[in-house]
Formats: structure tokens, C-alpha cells, sequence
């Protein structure tokens, strides 16, 4: 799971890198017919082992981003060139009031990012938003049992936890947030920090990491994610259809993908399937009882989805482990920690409510993505995007906050 690279390989790397962002992309703002095509890096590596996760967010490294209305940049490592937070709540109609004000959003990953504080503060700056730092109240990072002690640092989960806290950021500018660091990538671990989250008083807990199913998951379930009245997020995953652990838990939203791109019609925005968002049947979790497909017995993945597609990624800032600063991210990583933050945009769950269940009874809430495909199954909803539920987009993307109520 960890990344190192020698002195010479990170500068050729980041050179590269600098060079591929700061011409291609810009041509998405002078040339919006251009077709999109991105190449991307993983943040992290895939697991090798039973029972290990990994983070789920995906850096763009060159090509043209899709149009996506005002606000690119023509020098990513510079600037702002991703979906920034105006677009993302005129996407979603999110409420950019004092909507959300002292609710908290955790954010469970691995290891530590040392510059966490520091590069959340230049993103919210950047785009205006509220100061959100440990001196006013607003951050907090702890360690896996919730103390001060933290894990070593790893740059590939710190590109996930500067993904997370700004999406965070950027749905919900007056949440509080609050980083739970586990000392490795490891379901127990990780687990233990969700549990830590909710103890501390997080009411949504987002969660951008997967593996593979274990028989073992029943068990994760009731130790680590059965918090009845707290949202539990979860990413899909980027490997387009196939069930990933924890999304396929029946006690968590399990968040799909989308690409997103700007439209000339009543929305102003347009949604597909991303081609790489998780979906599928459960080999080991039970069907909770607000699901009601058929071509899964056990539980069916994803419920809801936001933009995840790196084509149509969304800007972050990010320094640590020779990180330029700005750069492009997608991957259901990005869909996961938005969901959540709409969760706390839309009030603090019922005492003892299922929170993923919220949006199965608010389904005229939700935009409904009816295009794109993430594979090839039978039956076609569970990896094709079509009217009403799909496995890869679930019910839909936020249409304001109504269908995140209960």
C-alpha cells in the first residue's frame, strides 16, 4: 500500500505531469465541442490481500477535460481547472446558505496527510468559502482511536484525504469536518476509525475506499458499520461492474458514478453512467428491505451517485509527497464524501433510522440518469443506466437534499 518514489523518478514524474495538465485541459475552456479523454494514475495501489482496502480516487495526468460550464483553468498545477464548488451545487441544487452549519462530516482513510489542515485551507480560500481550520472549531484530525497519536503518512492516501475534505468543502461549506486517520489500510482498522467517527458525534461518515467481498463481511457489518440514525457513504468503486466490500453492506449508501457535464437544457447540466462506477449483486450481504430490484438476491450496489467520471473531475488541492497543489480528481472517491455532505445538508437523521434507506422513499427527489454503461450483465439495469433504478447510478444524483431526509 505504500508509495515511494527516489528524487529523480519524483521530479521526472511531476514534470511530466505539469506538462500534460497545463496544455491539454485548457482547451476544454476554449473548445467545448473537443470529445473527452482523459489517462489517470490510481492514488492507490490495488490490494493484495484478503481484507485490505484501497482508496479509490483517480488523478487525472493528462489529456482534455470534458466542457463543464465557467471557472477552468488554463494552468492546472497553478489554478483551479476541475469542477469547483459553485458548479457542484448548481449541479446538485445545494443550498449555499448557512445550510449544514454545526453538523459534522467524518471522513474515515488510511494513513496520515500531514498537510492536510494546510492544503484545505488554500482550497477554501480559493473558492471564498468559510475558514474551516482546528483553531476555530471547524477541523479536526485524530488518530484511529481518536487521540492525537496518528499514522504514518503515505502520499497516495494523503491524494485521497485532500479529495475527500474538499468535496466535503465543497457540498457542504458550513459543516464541520472531522478526519479519522486508521494506522493501515486494513478493514479492521479502517473499521475501528468508522466506529471512532460515530463516537465522536459524527452523524454522516464517508467512507472512499473497497475490496473485494469476504465471508468475513457479515461480520464487519455488525462491528463496524450497523449505527442506525448516522449516514454511512460508501464508494462503489472504479472498476465498473463486480460488488466491492463495504459498498455491498446493507447498513451503508453505496455511491455510484456519473459523468458530468454542462447542458443547454432546463437543469443546465447532463448525466451518464460513469463507465467505471461499481455496481452488482452481493455475494455474502443480505437485502435490506427497502430494495426492492429482483435480479439481485442479496444485496444490490449502488443506491444514489454524484460525478465521479476523471473526465469531468473536480479541482483539489493537494502539496503532500511533491503534489503540485491544484490538480484534477475522479473515481467514485470524489461521489462518496458529496453524498455525505448532502446527507448533512439535509437535517440529522431520525433516532434508529437506516439513512440508506432515505432516498428509496424521496425517489422523485433524485435526477434520474438513464444513459451509459459500466459492462456487460443480465440483468442489463445492474451495469446500464435506464429509467427509474440502476445498479451503476442507483436512483440517481442529488436533486437538492429532500430525498437524503428521514
Amino acid at each position: 500500500m505504500r508509495r515511494t518514489l527516489s528524487p529523480t523518478a519524483l521530479a521526472a514524474t511531476l514534470a511530466a505531469a505539469a506538462l500534460a495538465l497545463a496544455t491539454p485541459l485548457a482547451q476544454a475552456a476554449t473548445s467545448p465541442s473537443t470529445a473527452a479523454h482523459v489517462t489517470t494514475v490510481r492514488s492507490c495501489a490495488a490490494p493484495t490481500h484478503k481484507d485490505v482496502m484501497a482508496c479509490k480516487a483517480l488523478k487525472v495526468t493528462g489529456g482534455t477535460l470534458a466542457p463543464a460550464g465557467a471557472g477552468r483553468s488554463t494552468a492546472a498545477a497553478a489554478a483551479p481547472s476541475g469542477l469547483g464548488p459553485s458548479q457542484l451545487q448548481s449541479a446538485y441544487k445545494l443550498p449555499s446558505s448557512t445550510a449544514g452549519s454545526g453538523r459534522t462530516v467524518a471522513i474515515v482513510d488510511a494513513y496520515d496527510d500531514p498537510s492536510a489542515a494546510a492544503d484545505l485551507a488554500k482550497y477554501r480560500s480559493q473558492y471564498g468559502l468559510p475558514a474551516c481550520t482546528t483553531a476555530n472549531g471547524c477541523f479536526k484530525k485524530v488518530g484511529q482511536t481518536g487521540t492525537s497519536t496518528l499514522p504514518s503518512a503515505d502520499a497516495g492516501w494523503a491524494e485521497e484525504i485532500s479529495l475527500d475534505l474538499d468535496m466535503v468543502s465543497a457540498a457542504c461549506p458550513n459543516c464541520k469536518i472531522l478526519l479519522v486517520e486508521a494506522k493501515s489500510a486494513s478493514m479492521a482498522n479502517l473499521g475501528t476509525a468508522v466506529n471512532t467517527a460515530v463516537s465522536l458525534g459524527a452523524k454522516y461518515v464517508s467512507n472512499s475506499y473497497g475490496g473485494g467481498e469476504s465471508s468475513s463481511d457479515t461480520s464487519y457489518d455488525s462491528q463496524y458499520f450497523n449505527h442506525p440514525g448516522v449516514a454511512i457513504t460508501v464508494s462503489s468503486g472504479d472498476e465498473g461492474y463486480g460488488a466491492e466490500y463495504p459498498a455491498s453492506s446493507r447498513y451503508v449508501t453505496a455511491v455510484g458514478g456519473t459523468s458530468l457535464k454542462s447542458a443547454s437544457n432546463s437543469r443546465g447540466w447532463s448525466e451518464s453512467v460513469w463507465s467505471g462506477a461499481g455496481s452488482g449483486c452481493s455475494a455474502y450481504d443480505a437485502k435490506p428491505s427497502w430494495q426492492k430490484d429482483t435480479g439481485c438476491a442479496k444485496r444490490t450496489v449502488a443506491d444514489v451517485s454524484a460525478v465521479a467520471d476523471p473526465a469531468t473531475g473536480v479541482a483539489v488541492y493537494d502539496t503532500y509527497g511533491g503534489d503540485p497543489g491544484w490538480e484534477v480528481f475522479g473515481g467514485t472517491s470524489a461521489s462518496s464524501p458529496l453524498i455525505a455532505a448532502v446527507y448533512a445538508l439535509a437535517g440529522t437523521p431520525s433516532s434508529g433510522s437506516t439513512p440508506a434507506s432515505f432516498p428509496y422513499a424521496h425517489t422523485g427527489s433524485l435526477n434520474d440518469v438513464t444513459s451509459g454503461s459500466n459492462g456487460s450483465c443480465s440483468p442489463a439495469y445492474l451495469c446500464k443506466g435506464g429509467s427509474g433504478y440502476d445498479g451503476p447510478s442507483g436512483l440517481g444524483t442529488p436533486n437538492g437534499t429532500a430525498a437524503f431526509t428521514g
